[in-house]
C-alpha cells in the first residue's frame, strides 16, 4: 500500500518552524520578536522572555560580535602552524617561560614571606621593649 505524505503542519511543528527560523537570525532575530511581542501583546513578549531564558538562548555571543569560532575553549597557542620545526620551538619557548612565570612566582612568594617575617619579628620587639618598660612606669608611681 502506497502512503502519501501530508504536506499539512502538524499543530506542534508551527512552533518548531517558528523557532528554527528565529534561530537562523540569531540573536538579533530572538530580541526582535521579543519587543514585538511586547509592543502588540505583552504576555507575548513576557513569554519569549522566559523562553529564551530557559532555553539560555541569552548565552549566545554572537550579538556581541564575537564569532562562533571565538567560543572555542582552546587557547590560540594549541594550533599549529604546519611547520613542525617552528610547532617544536614555540612548544620549547612557551615551556621555558611557564618554568620562569613559576621560578619568578615562588622567588615573589619567598620575598613576601622575608618581609613578613622582618615586620612581625621588629612588631614583637616592639611589644616587648614596651612590656619592659610599663612595671618600670609602675613602680615608679
Amino acid at each position: 500500500m502506497n502512503q502519501t505524505a501530508s504536506f499539512a503542519p502538524a499543530p506542534l511543528s508551527l512552533p518548531r518552524q517558528a523557532r528554527d527560523w528565529l534561530d537562523s537570525y540569531g540573536n538579533r532575530g530572538w530580541i526582535a520578536a521579543m519587543v514585538i511581542g511586547f509592543i502588540f501583546v505583552w504576555p507575548a513578549g513576557l513569554a519569549l522572555v522566559a523562553y529564551m531564558t530557559l532555553t539560555n538562548r541569552w548565552k549566545d555571543t554572537e550579538m556581541f560580535g564575537m564569532s562562533r569560532r571565538c567560543k572555542s575553549t582552546r587557547s590560540p597557542f594549541d594550533r599549529t602552524s604546519g611547520n613542525s620545526a617552528f610547532d617544536a620551538y614555540k612548544a620549547e619557548t612557551l615551556k621555558r617561560l611557564e618554568d620562569e612565570q613559576a621560578a619568578f612566582e615562588s622567588f615573589l612568594k619567598r620575598l613576601r614571606d622575608a618581609k613578613d617575617k622582618q615586620e612581625f619579628d621588629a612588631f614583637m620587639e616592639d611589644r616587648a621593649r614596651r612590656v619592659s618598660a610599663e612595671p618600670a612606669d609602675e613602680a615608679a608611681r
